[in-house]
């Protein structure tokens, strides 16, 4: 769609030539009755040379390109009404371009928006000190909670107080569709003040695309979803999205151990390879089960999460299943999971992912 689009843009640019051609008579145009001023010739030329600027700047993603595209097709559609009988079919062009346009113009604020959020949470991470994790820091903790930070490595390193990691990720946006979608994301983490940005791409064939936002920040959740990054398909917020999003901050800790730390996460245990885990912060609380394996890995989070935003939504199990491990920065975390919601209709497992890479600490 990107060469199409662009092809558009520089053959739309190519035909305003013939203005320029028709005002100077440098060859005869037959099928162009109208009259073309040498003033409004040297307009039509200028819009081919604006549209070409544009159709380079779309294909380099060039933040500016909407804006020349708007201009241009403004003066080309004040040209096409002076010889309206000649041209006027080139206001089709126009207007496909125009929708591109704006739609692009509505994808640059959320992805500014975004940017600004990210900002947010990861420039308070960067005054924080780190101190270095002992034995004495786990004493207190559940027995197989300490079993895991054992195995994960983080004793003798710094506490984590940042992080940033890429995922490649396969979904399904509903229960009973057979085929996955592919898709690729970015997570930014806070520890001490608990909070997250997530962003998603994913290209749903033939052409549609679809950019995703969840966050969690000052105990508050949101999430957005939208085409073409610019209309709206969800966007969610309120009590029951503040808890799902704490929630998942509280399962996505295994990415990052020494969180199981922080003063606002207590722990309970289960058994000898389960514990429960309770986060709560301003005034956002919620739970879930970690199961870990006899070596201390960690395998298997559980947790009763709002599906739907609605008011008549139902709490099911949410579960985190983990199908390889590997150390990455020092620490050995799950890369590899899966997500699951274990419905009234039976399980529906919606998402895979892949931990690509991670870095702690603003490193």
């Amino acid at each position: 769609m990107k060469y199409i689009f662009s092809a558009i843009i520089f053959l739309h640019g190519a035909i305003h030539l013939l203005g320029f051609v028709k005002a100077f008579e440098l060859s005869y145009l037959p099928h162009f009755s109208g009259n073309i001023s040498k003033l409004s010739g040297l307009l039509w030329l200028f819009v081919t040379v604006l549209l070409c600027i544009t159709g380079i700047g779309f294909i380099k993603m060039k933040s500016g390109w909407s804006w020349l595209a708007i201009i241009s097709v403004i003066i080309s559609s004040v040209l096409i009404s002076t010889v309206w009988q000649d041209t006027k079919y080139g206001n089709i062009a126009n207007l496909i371009i125009l929708i591109v346009a704006f739609l692009s113009l509505l994808a640059v604020r959320f992805n500014n928006k975004t940017e600004t959020e990210i900002s947010q949470i990861m420039e308070h991470a960067k005054s924080i000190d780190t101190t270095v994790i002992s034995e004495k820091d786990i004493s207190a903790l559940p027995e197989p909670v300490k079993r895991w930070l054992k195995t994960s490595g983080v004793i003798g390193q710094k506490k984590i107080q940042s992080v940033w990691l890429r995922q490649n990720i396969r979904m399904k946006m509903k229960p009973g569709q057979n085929k996955w979608n592919d898709a690729a994301a970015e997570q930014y983490f806070t520890i001490q003040n608990p909070a997250f940005v997530w962003r998603v791409n994913m290209k749903i064939p033939p052409f549609f695309q679809l950019a995703g936002r969840d966050k969690f920040i000052d105990g508050k959740g949101e999430m957005q979803i939208k085409m073409f990054s610019a209309i709206n398909i969800v966007n969610e917020k309120g009590t029951k999205i503040n808890e799902g999003t704490i929630q998942r901050f509280l399962g996505e800790i295994v990415w990052f151990p020494s969180v199981a730390l922080s003063p606002y996460i207590t722990w309970e245990s289960k058994n000898n390879l389960s514990a429960k885990a309770t986060i709560n912060h301003k005034g956002t609380t919620d739970s879930g089960i970690f199961s870990f394996n006899e070596k201390g890995d960690f395998i298997r989070y559980s947790a009763s999460r709002f599906k739907e935003n609605h008011p008549d939504a139902k709490r099911y199990e949410w579960v985190i299943d983990v199908k390889k491990h590997a150390v990455l920065n020092g620490i050995k975390i799950p890369v590899k999971m899966t997500a699951t919601w274990k419905l009234d209709k039976g399980n529906w497992t919606w998402l895979e992912q892949e931990i690509t890479d991670i870095k702690y600490n603003n490193n």
